[in-house]
């Protein structure tokens, strides 16, 4: 199974897991979340979303979901990236987070295309 860490601003990625529990009436196994403030330094951050990564990490992979490219947990999520092994999506949303946790059991490239295009497709204009 792959390991999911969500690194976001604030509550956001606690949040997003708590809405995923109440959908699946469960919380799931091995997701794990870093929610950092803008007090926090990325260097200090580094060393503990270094230590959650490897309590997440059961041999799989990881994906690793953050909310915004080029902010401060995207850039300590960067660090962490190792292709195949440890992949990184920007951008996460509700729909994203709950295709992960369905797709979790297949490889890491049909994970990482099944969030990106349930993150997308989960984006619709209401009429």
């Amino acid at each position: 199974m792959i390991g999911i860490f969500l690194i976001t601003h604030g509550t956001l990625g606690e949040a997003l897991i708590q809405c995923a529990c109440h959908v699946l009436n469960r919380r799931p196994d091995n997701v794990i979340q870093l929610g950092l403030s803008g007090q926090d330094d990325p260097l200090d951050i580094l060393p503990e979303a270094r230590r959650l990564l490897a309590t997440v990490d059961k041999g799989h992979g990881v994906v690793i979901l953050t909310d915004i490219f080029g902010a401060t947990p995207a850039n300590v999520a960067r660090k962490l990236l190792e292709p195949g092994r440890v992949e990184g999506i920007a951008g996460v949303n509700l729909p994203m987070l709950l295709r992960v946790l369905t797709y979790r059991e297949r490889d890491m490239n049909t994970l990482v295309e099944r969030a990106i295009t349930g993150g997308c497709e989960g984006v619709l204009h209401m009429k």
